[in-house]
């Protein structure tokens, strides 16, 4: 028989092409469990019902499904391994780098590569991909304003150099948002870029299945270039990256394997 948590998430499907059956259950369950509880309703159809006809709940909804807890330069000597080791190397390889920051959240990943890159090339020859599956993120991401706890591990003369403070918080100069293209995308069912000679993804994939995990690091791996780098976080570990076809260039950093 088909719970009523079940039906829910075949509903969530069938209106937004999220497949939550790709999370972990429980932990995705938990948390909807309180956000249900929260607006007043007993039962999940009833909340689903609720969120076809009310966008204020829908957008909590998808902001509460999606884990949105970001700072920048975050595990800050990961980021000096990709700017004194990875980086060079790719620059080596290429001049114009193809980088893509998968489920960005509200932009401070993007917008940390940005400046790391702006330690080797112009502004105005950086281009990255972010991608988010939350609308109101992104459009939280393009605005690029942040409170002072999100800029802890930030260098000081990054933060002079890079963000301008006004009464709200910091916010990223526009030569730095200008480096950055937002873009709502489904890592779950969506198409990957191909021939991408960086992609960050970190503190994500610790929220799917072991199955959809598998299923996105093959296709990582496939929108990777030969030795493009998968750079993820620092939980995520892959202990068979073989099997993906990725080398160890350094820990986090996965290199596609030449074919």
């Amino acid at each position: 028989m088909t719970t009523d948590y079940e039906q829910f998430i075949g509903k969530i499907k069938q209106k937004t092409g999220i497949d939550l059956a790709l999370y972990k259950e429980a932990q995705m369950q938990r948390r909807l469990k309180a956000l249900r509880d929260k607006r007043g309703f007993t039962d999940f159809m009833s909340y689903f019902n609720a969120l076809t006809k009310n966008e204020a709940f829908f957008n909590e909804f998808l902001d509460r499904m999606t884990i949105n807890v970001s700072e920048f330069y975050r595990n800050a000597r990961r980021w000096e391994v990709l700017d004194k080791k990875i980086i060079p190397r790719l620059l080596k390889e290429n001049k114009k780098l193809k980088l893509w920051s998968a489920a960005c959240s509200t932009g401070e990943e993007p917008y940390t590569l940005a400046m790391v890159m702006a330690g080797h090339v112009p502004l105005r020859d950086i281009s990255i991909l972010a991608t988010d599956i939350d609308q109101q993120i992104l459009e939280r991401a393009k605005v690029g304003l942040y409170s002072e706890r999100s800029l802890k591990e930030v260098p000081a003369d990054v933060l002079n150099h890079y963000f301008e403070k006004d009464s709200m918080g910091y916010k990223v100069k526009p030569e730095v948002k200008a480096t950055v293209r937002f873009q709502k995308q489904n890592l779950l069912a969506d198409p990957f870029i191909e021939n991408a000679d960086l992609i960050i993804c970190r503190n994500v994939m610790i929220y799917f299945t072991e199955e959809a995990k598998h299923e996105l690091y093959h296709k990582f791996s496939q929108a990777l270039r030969p030795g493009g780098v998968l750079f993820v976080g620092s939980t995520e570990q892959i202990f068979n990256a073989a099997s993906y076809g990725f080398e160890t260039e350094d820990t986090f950093f996965y290199r596609k394997a030449e074919s």
